[in-house]
């Protein structure tokens, strides 16, 4: 029996009796391809002359009930700020249900009640359904660093006559059945430029290619017992290979040939997936969960209705700060929503201050709105802008004109940043826990010995950024000409100007090479020995001040990789070097 017979059967299974030109409009074949698919299962005994099931069709299809599903809602749906920071996708609600109940409920009603969920992002939130539907929940740790390959590989054991969901689509119709004869994969009769399969003459799912665009690729698929196995296999030598760690779990489903299960379609819109806030508010205007803090914060600022808030875009994430990009009223602006944690890391009072300072300097990015209180941040959107590169002597020598341009304007604000001081302070966030580094203790007895030797340094005293990174300097086109912007200024405050050098090098990771390339096109003029010392003592304690911040952060779910290495390092390695320029201009 082939795609087109069973899917006929299923048809007439759930609207008993249908003449050929019926069934054609529900099953979207031709009518050529019904009368011949009639012909086909009455020949084989199941199906009569008056177009009703025969016993030995009922007892074949009692054969091909599906099992379970596994739905994945792991993953962050980055897409959907501002309402990803308070809700998990799948709990979006669309006319006051939510998405993942929605799919439970549809699945429910073929008889699929073996239920497994993937979470990992919010997980908690998800926990109610186990009581509610009898769902069982498999837990996803790795959700932050890969993609959904890696949550269906946590359900492989449950895998074979599976349907395989994820958990931010909205069915308008119950798309699942209670017999299924085969494999397949839906996809949407829409063209999609982005899609990586289109349907062929016999209901295949090959490569899309350049003369001819692929299918919308929707991810609902519906596995058979000998395809689940054969996918598992692939997906078993995939998760280990760390080139597979971004990929969409399709990927183990395709061969060369393309997707070796049948096409199943549906009409364009019958299947919604909610991946913005803009989607959620075309298809439920009225959502409470359209009523987010960040949306009210810039209805207030730009005294406008969350109507004209259009064109939602996320940025890249931040080590701090989550961020999206918005359009009003033909402006461009960029949201700034504070991370995990950051109550606790950021005075907000203090860096309202430092903005009301800034203001008309021509020094940083064009602020709206700062909320002193929640530390939402609106900026003026630079177009065409582009960052630092630190690899480029060019873009160093500019940044470090600019920098020092802004060092000798001799700002000043009420409040201090105390290096020695916020060590302590992010260890004290550690709550009791011992650093992950056994030499630890040693090491912040070493930088510790520094603090004397630092204070007895000449200073310049001024407001200094502390995060003067690469990537917080912003190169951009304005009235044809090239401008610098330092944006991000969380952590200012007044300080020695010469602590925002060691700030750049250990941000950009540099050798000492890099580091003294750095000082020198700074000081044009050229730099005394003993302040060049002074700059790598600087580099050993914020080498330590951000690795207890990344400690912290740590403890908070969030990790950055090779960054807290080498900053731990820099602690250690530039404590020695201090150590042995001392005792060389000691001589």
């Amino acid at each position: 029996m082939n795609k087109q017979e069973s899917d006929i059967l299923n048809v007439i299974l759930q609207y008993q009796y249908l003449n050929q030109r019926a069934l054609a409009e529900q099953c979207g074949f031709s009518l050529g391809i019904v009368n011949r698919s009639v012909k086909s299962l009455q020949g084989q005994g199941l199906l009569t002359i008056e177009m009703e099931l025969t016993p030995e069709a009922k007892i074949e299809m009692a054969k091909h009930h599906p099992k379970n599903a596994v739905i994945l809602a792991a993953g962050y749906g980055m897409r959907m700020v501002p309402i990803n920071m308070e809700t998990p996708k799948g709990l979006l609600e669309i006319n006051g249900e939510p998405l993942i109940e929605r799919l439970i409920r549809q699945l429910h009603e073929v008889n699929v009640k073996e239920i497994y969920v993937v979470v990992g992002f919010m997980k908690e939130q998800y926990d109610y359904l186990v009581d509610q539907y009898g769902v069982k929940l498999i837990v996803n740790m790795d959700y932050a660093e890969k993609n959904n390959l890696h949550s269906l590989a946590k359900a492989l054991p449950y895998l074979g006559e599976t349907y395989i969901v994820p958990c931010d689509l909205w069915c308008r119709e119950n798309l699942f059945s209670e017999y299924e004869w085969y494999s397949w994969y839906l996809v949407s009769d829409a063209k999609d430029p982005d899609s990586t399969v289109r349907i062929n003459r016999k209901w295949e799912l090959v490569p899309a290619d350049e003369e001819r665009t692929g299918n919308h690729m929707i991810g609902i698929s519906y596995l058979t017992d000998a395809a689940a196995q054969t996918m598992a296999q692939r997906i078993e030598k995939m998760v280990p290979d760390r080139r597979y760690d971004h990929v969409f779990w399709e990927d183990a489903l395709f061969v060369e040939q393309g997707m070796p299960v049948q096409a199943k379609t549906v009409p364009e819109g019958a299947v919604v997936e909610i991946n913005t806030y803009e989607q959620l508010r075309e298809l439920d205007e009225n959502s409470d969960q359209l009523q987010s803090d960040a949306i009210t914060e810039i209805e207030k600022a730009l005294r406008v209705s969350r109507e004209e808030i259009t064109g939602i875009e996320v940025l890249k994430k931040g080590m701090t700060n989550r961020s999206f990009l918005f359009t009003c009223r033909g402006e461009r602006y960029i949201m700034r929503i504070p991370g995990e944690g950051t109550s606790r890391l950021i005075n907000r009072r203090q860096e309202a201050a430092v903005y009301q300072t800034l203001d008309g300097k021509d020094i940083c990015d064009e602020i709206v709105s700062i909320n002193p209180e929640n530390g939402y941040k609106i900026t003026k959107y630079l177009e065409h802008a582009r960052v630092c590169d630190p690899a480029d002597p060019e873009d160093v020598r500019a940044c470090m004109k600019k920098l020092r341009a802004f060092h000798e304007a001799h700002l000043e604000v009420a409040h201090t940043f105390s290096l020695f001081g916020q060590i302590d302070y992010y260890e004290s966030l550690w709550e009791g826990r011992r650093s992950v580094y056994r030499d630890y203790a040693a090491t912040k007895m070493h930088v510790m010995e520094l603090k004397t030797y630092l204070e007895q340094q000449p200073k310049v005293w001024t407001l200094t950024h502390i995060d003067a990174v690469p990537d917080n300097f912003l190169f951009t086109k304005e009235s044809g000409a090239t401008k610098i912007r330092l944006i991000d200024w969380e952590y200012a405050g007044m300080q020695d100007a010469h602590v925002d050098l060691a700030m750049f090098c250990i941000y950009a990771m540099y050798e000492r090479p890099q580091v003294d390339a750095l000082i020198d096109s700074y000081f044009t003029e050229g730099c005394p020995q003993e302040i060049r010392t002074k700059i790598y003592a600087y580099i050993a304690v914020c080498g330590l001040l951000w690795s207890n911040w990344c400690e912290y952060k740590s403890q908070l779910g969030v990790e950055f990789g090779e960054y807290s290495l080498k900053q731990y390092r820099y602690a250690k390695d530039y404590y020695k070097i201090v150590m042995r320029e001392r005792a060389e201009q000691e001589k």
